[in-house]
């Protein structure tokens, strides 16, 4: 099988949009990322609906697939970075990042995206642990019960240092909330996690609903090109073929829009060498 590369926006933000989704294509990517930001497709910009018909026949004339991300540091607030979340002490901030995530499932129905991906968040420090876990529950199942209306899958992603940290976390919110698939970003694993990243891939093969590849070093949650940090990428990749993962699976270099001219040739060039170099198990 052949894997479905993509790359994530928020490494692309010296770009215009456009631009991006051209180059990405040029170079054999499968799909995009799409993190709804203010640089790109900003979901509180005028004529949302227009511009995101426009987009969708975009991505249809460069035969690019999308999942939408919706990790953006400053969007809802300019001063406080990833705020508000699903696990704010205040109820009407928590209400706020629930309609934020419908939003997104509504921007992806629209553009026939594979999945929508979200974290929980950092827990406040003045909300009790066992009281956070609730209000995650209420708000990954508010959400989940609308993107199963519009036909979209909804993906939670661990985090390091989120109240949703690893594989395990997940586990233990999808038990609660049995209609969310996971995100697994494989490079968290080597950070916070107590699986390796392809072990993490064979087991919860049967849940991915998104997939994200880069390297990190050991133990530091720094988000690197592949070949730049400790990740055994081999492995993952030839995991990914193993269980024959028929989705996305992106790259997220967001501290590097500066090199993507370089980067976007150099990854894929380097993800299809190791694909080419595997062989099926």
């Amino acid at each position: 099988m052949t894997i479905r590369w993509a790359y994530n926006t928020n490494g692309l933000t010296s770009h215009r949009l456009d631009d991006a989704l051209e180059m990405l294509a040029d170079h054999g990517y499968a799909g995009v990322a799409l993190t709804l930001d203010v640089a790109h497709h900003d979901p509180f910009a005028p004529d949302l609906a227009a511009r995101t018909a426009t987009l969708a026949e975009r991505l249809r004339d460069l035969e690019l697939g999308s999942v939408v991300e919706t990790g953006a540091r400053f969007l809802l607030d300019p001063r406080r970075k990833h705020h508000p979340t699903l696990v704010s002490a205040d109820a009407s901030d928590r209400a706020r990042r629930i309609d934020f995530l419908r939003l997104c499932v509504d921007v992806a129905a629209d553009l026939g995206s594979e999945a929508v991906s979200f974290w929980a968040g950092v827990l406040a420090p003045e909300l009790d642990a066992d009281d956070a876990w609730k209000h995650l529950v209420h708000g990954v199942a508010t959400v989940a019960e609308h993107a199963r209306r519009r036909g979209v899958t909804v993906a939670v992603e661990p985090e390091p240092g989120m109240l949703v940290d690893d594989l395990d976390d997940w586990t233990s919110l999808q038990s609660e909330v049995p209609d969310i698939t996971l995100a697994l970003d494989t490079g968290h694993c080597i950070v916070s996690g107590r699986w390796e990243p392809a072990a993490a891939v064979r087991a919860f093969a049967g849940h991915l609903g998104a997939v994200a590849v880069e390297d990190m070093p050991r133990g530091v949650h720094d988000h690197r090109a592949p070949g730049e940090g400790d990740m055994d990428l081999g492995a993952v990749v030839g995991a990914l073929r193993h269980v024959g993962h028929r989705g996305l699976v992106s790259l997220e270099l967001s501290r590097d829009s500066h090199r993507a001219d370089r980067l976007v040739p150099e990854a894929i060039a380097t993800l299809r060498a190791l694909e080419n170099g595997e062989e099926d198990t």
